[in-house]
């Protein structure tokens, strides 16, 4: 692909670390992580192996990014939906909040593999610029669930993380695979559906009654 060779401008370098990422989040959407390769990469993209290394040193650095990207979208989407004043009883609170996990699942499927996998393979200098960006904006929302919530900064945070497992388990276990498919059939048995949004409404709204005792 010429035009991603040609890049010159911080501009043009940005938009074709764009198109990389957008190539990754495709793939991931449809393919287990450890068939996505600089390789396979570079050949949706039409360029070569050399060429990506002008941009990542590693395919975890892409997914680094993209966590980065997605952690964002998601962490806005709550700011957005939980205004100043909004007086919302736990019970509603619990309820929106579900509602923008499960539009946010795919948030979810990266943080499955952030700190086993995506995390142990960047360069510092990337990992460190990741850590700073999530913790000010895991405190920004924690800052946002104390004023709402009337409980300590600490407490919100708490129960961010509480939250937050809770779902990347919860959507990884309801995530389709088919070697699972495979190996339930094989013994036949027949797990039990999840509904993923009840699940984390029921589960967020607990933790808002725990939490605000403390």
């Amino acid at each position: 692909m010429a035009d991603f060779i040609r890049a010159r401008s911080d501009e043009q370098k940005e938009q074709r670390m764009q198109m990389i990422k957008d190539v990754v989040d495709m793939l991931f959407s449809e393919k287990p992580y450890h068939e996505i390769t600089l390789t396979t990469i570079a050949e949706k993209l039409d360029c070569t192996r050399a060429n990506l290394y002008k941009y990542v040193s590693t395919k975890e650095e892409i997914f680094l990014e993209l966590s980065s990207d997605k952690r964002d979208d998601y962490y806005d989407a709550l700011l957005a939906a939980f205004p100043e004043g909004c007086g919302y009883s736990m019970e509603v609170f619990a309820e929106v909040w579900a509602g923008i996990l499960n539009a946010h699942q795919d948030h979810l499927h990266y943080c499955d593999i952030l700190s086993t996998i995506i995390e142990t393979n960047v360069s510092v200098d990337r990992l460190a610029a990741f850590k700073k960006r999530y913790y000010a904006r895991a405190y920004e929302i924690a800052a946002m669930l104390a004023s709402h919530l009337q409980m300590s900064q600490d407490t919100a945070y708490q129960m961010l993380l509480n939250i937050h497992y809770h779902a990347v388990g919860i959507n990884s276990i309801g995530r389709w695979n088919p070697l699972v498919v495979e190996a339930l059939a094989k013994e036949n048995i027949i797990a039990p559906k999840i509904n993923f949004r009840e699940n984390m409404k029921e589960f967020i709204l607990m933790n808002l009654k725990t939490f605000s005792k403390k």
